[in-house]
């Protein structure tokens, strides 16, 4: 572990955060390209054209650096999160930090290109810069600069 202490072993270890989705390989695109993880081994993307069995149920991405990852569990419908208002709260939503402001503004570009949506933009709070986005199946996420 990182702070150097051992888990007590009655307790559980989280292994990964799993979104479900409608489009399990959309979804994981959407997330690959945005945070630069790459596929678990054997869940890479299949030839243009060729079946994607993995893709219909299934996906985890990993990040290289530390190790942490997440997965994308193919479902029939899912409400999208109306947050911050009407009847679907957003239920879990990732938080994903930046060091400045002028990297907020860059990873807001490339969150819409990739196909998020604007939900909030508080980026010009000078105590917590913040945009709040919905995914492509509608999971709010969180880009903010962190405090130091």
């Amino acid at each position: 572990m990182a702070s150097g202490e051992d888990r007590p072993t009655e307790h559980p270890v989280l292994r990964q955060v799993v979104l479900d989705t409608t489009d399990a390989r959309g979804l994981a695109e959407f997330y690959r390209a945005l945070l630069g993880f790459r596929y678990r081994p054997g869940d890479e993307p299949p030839p243009a054209g060729a079946p994607d069995p993995r893709g219909a149920d299934w996906l985890v991405l990993v990040d290289p650096l530390s190790g942490c990852s997440v997965a994308f569990q193919q479902v029939q419908s899912l409400p999208p999160a109306t947050w911050p208002e009407g009847a679907v709260p957003q239920q879990l939503h990732l938080d994903l930090t930046v060091e400045t402001v002028e990297a907020l503004h860059r990873q807001h570009t490339r969150a819409i290109e990739l196909g998020a949506r604007l939900l909030l933009d508080r980026a010009d709070d000078p105590g917590e810069p913040l945009r709040v986005y919905a995914d492509p199946a509608g999971h709010p996420f969180c880009l903010f600069v962190a405090a130091r």
